[in-house]
Parts: C-alpha cells; sequence; structure tokens
C-alpha cells in the first residue's frame, strides 16, 4: 500500500517537474480579482461625458450601466461589480487603463492651469505694475489698461471691505483670454 503511494508521489513530483504555467497564488488571484472589480468601479463613476470615452465591448458596457442604475448601498451593487470583474478578467484591459489614465492627466493639467491663473491674478493684485507687465510678455493679447483697473478696483474692494466682484472678474479676464491659445 505504501509502496503504491511512493509511486503516485513520485509520479506527481515528475509531473509538476514538466514546464507549466507560472502558478499563481489563490490570494493573489484574490487581489487581481479586487482590483479589477476597483477598476470596474473607476469606470462606473465617471461622469458620462468621461464615460463616452471609455472603450468598452457590448457585453463590459451593458453590465457597467447596469451598474450606474442600481443604488450603490444595496448588495445587487456589489454582485454586478464583481460581474464586471469577472468579465475584465477576460479582456485585455489596457485600453480602459490608457482612457483613465488620460482623464487623470486632464484633469491634472486642468488643476494646474487653474493654480497658475489664481497665482497670476495674486500677483497682479500684489505686485502690481511689475506681475502685469510680466503677463503682457508672456500673453500679449492681455491688455495693459485692463489689467491697472483690476489691480485698482481689487484694491479699492479690498480697503472697503466690499465682495470681491473685480476679484472674480480679474481672474475671469485671466483666463478668456489665456485659454484661447
Amino acid at each position: 500500500m505504501s509502496d503504491q503511494k511512493s509511486k503516485s508521489r513520485q509520479q506527481s513530483k515528475l509531473e509538476s517537474a514538466e514546464p507549466e504555467e507560472e502558478l499563481i497564488s489563490k490570494s493573489e488571484l484574490k487581489r487581481q480579482s479586487k482590483d479589477l472589480q476597483k477598476l470596474g468601479q473607476t469606470v462606473v463613476n465617471l461622469t458620462p461625458a468621461h464615460y463616452a470615452t471609455i472603450p468598452l465591448d457590448e457585453e463590459l458596457k451593458d453590465a457597467l450601466d447596469i451598474a450606474r442604475v442600481i443604488n450603490k448601498k444595496k448588495d445587487g451593487y456589489r454582485r454586478q461589480l464583481q460581474f464586471i470583474g469577472k468579465l475584465l478578467r477576460q479582456r485585455d484591459n489596457s485600453p480602459i487603463e490608457v482612457a483613465l489614465a488620460k482623464i487623470t492627466h486632464q484633469h491634472q493639467a486642468n488643476n494646474a492651469a487653474f493654480h497658475e491663473l489664481e497665482r497670476a491674478r495674486e500677483d497682479v493684485i500684489t505686485r502690481g505694475d511689475d506681475a502685469i507687465q510680466g503677463l503682457i510678455e508672456e500673453y500679449p493679447e492681455l491688455d495693459r489698461q485692463k489689467l491697472r483697473q483690476f489691480h485698482r478696483q481689487v484694491k479699492k474692494e479690498q480697503e472697503k471691505n466690499a465682495p470681491p466682484k473685480a476679484y472674480r472678474e480679474l481672474f475671469q479676464y485671466l483666463k478668456d483670454v489665456t485659454q484661447k491659445e
């Protein structure tokens, strides 16, 4: 009896010595599954405009559309995300990940541009003509007289503790002119 067991062990060792696919642990499979569910959830939570830019096949799009309508607090939503994860395991996800990266990069670029406009506005308010000259060199379309006028109006508003109307208008003017390029 023990002789048969030792033969079967030797046979299994020989079989395992043959080249096989790389074995992946059960916990690694679970991690991959969770990551794909998170990818699916990220796509589900996109705005409609961003969602439209993601390359999806019909089956996956239908599953994602269903998840977008389901109440997120219900158990059906969790199950739908699991199903989406299962569908994603059967596909090449690189086009989806690339599209999500573009959306993220676009968002970061928009934030950086917004912060740059805020810095330019603060420079015009605090430094006055020096900052205005620097902005005009960078953006020749800007009107020096209009920027000086905004500078004076903002200073008056700050002295009187008035609502920051000119402050906002200066930002909007800078945004309109600089983002035409």
